[in-house]
């Protein structure tokens, strides 16, 4: 296995640039909901950002990424537009659905961003299928899979790591620890420890990795992306992260403590990048600086963006939604 080499600089400005931006666009999404301009919930991101960025920071442009119903961080990691990104929460034409999907169902393929997904566990075996996909056409890519605790214990998460192992297949499956299915803490829903311990049923590598911190996500990364384009197949590795906010707008947290938060808060990864990065000859802290202010105004762009932008027109209800007139007529017979 080649040893994995720290990120350059040109890779912790991107690395550092990205978490801000996750951060503010999530923060900014939280006012815009409670003032009304964002009509709905959302499931805010913010404290978990590492995950996304790390694990992205080690893919190629061309490879794929499987989201989740918390998945604006993926997206944006992956290189996805703030603009079309918020506008879509906006309701609007101009975002990634058309205004139509919503918080938790838009993608972008031209980034290999494949979709965010409400259902629980639900794009473990859309990802399964991608990287087989990716193996049929020897096309090199590499799919990323990420879902949370919760997911961990569904139905699919094992069934679709049984085929990944037995057929070698190019896919990353990450999992976030964020400790909380909602309210319900990991402890008390997972009979192991460490998620990562099941990777051993299905003969694959299981790696832990500290989900607060950027070169952490990427170093557990990296060979597990090197070992599925090489066609040894997958590796499950668990993100020990923490969520800083609510599982979603409504959340008031009564089910952990303030200091459990606190502890986590201290570990927060724009800081620890913010030091690691300073390494760098280039990498000031007002450079750091300016590319916090960067990120910052790119948001309040998206925002101005998807004001701007128009609802969809009533005549765009049913685009993208088909029937199939043969199958209707044979079920009235049948009736």
């Amino acid at each position: 296995m080649i040893p994995v080499s720290p990120p350059g600089a040109a890779e912790m400005r991107r690395a550092f640039y990205q978490l801000v931006l996750i951060r503010a666009f999530e923060e900014r999404v939280l006012t815009l909901v409670s003032d009304g301009s964002i009509r709905g919930t959302t499931h805010p991101y913010v404290g978990q950002e590492a995950v996304a960025v790390g694990a992205c920071l080690a893919l190629r442009a061309d490879d794929w990424v499987v989201s989740t119903h918390r998945g604006h961080g993926h997206l944006l990691a992956k290189g996805g537009d703030p603009n079309p990104l918020m506008a879509e929460l906006f309701g609007k034409a101009g975002g990634y659905g058309g205004g139509k999907g919503g918080t938790q169902h838009m993608a972008d393929f031209s980034v290999g961003f494949l979709g965010s997904n409400g259902i629980t566990g639900g794009g473990i075996p859309i990802g399964t299928g991608a990287a087989l996909s990716a193996q049929m056409r020897a096309s090199g890519q590499v799919v990323v899979v990420f879902f949370g605790d919760g997911a961990a214990n569904q139905g699919t998460f094992h069934e679709s790591l049984n085929l990944a192992a037995l057929w070698h297949l190019p896919v990353v499956y990450v999992c976030e620890n964020n400790l909380y299915a909602m309210s319900t803490p990991v402890r008390e829903a997972c009979a192991v420890e460490h998620i990562a311990e099941r990777a051993a049923a299905y003969a694959m590598p299981g790696v832990q990795a500290d989900g607060m911190d950027v070169l952490a996500v990427d170093a557990a990364m990296r060979p597990a992306v090197e070992r599925a384009r090489a066609g040894r197949g997958p590796t499950l590795i668990e993100c020990k992260t923490y969520r800083f906010l609510g599982h979603s707008k409504s959340d008031q947290r009564v089910y952990r403590s303030r200091d459990e938060e606190a502890a986590w808060r201290a570990r927060d990864p724009i800081a620890r990048l913010r030091d690691a990065a300073r390494v760098h000859p280039g990498l000031t802290s007002a450079a750091l600086d300016a590319i916090a202010s960067e990120a910052m105004v790119a948001v309040e762009a998206a925002v101005a963006f998807a004001r701007q932008s128009p609802f969809p027109a009533a005549a765009a209800l049913t685009d993208g939604v088909f029937s199939d007139a043969t199958a209707t007529t044979s079920l009235r017979c049948a009736s």
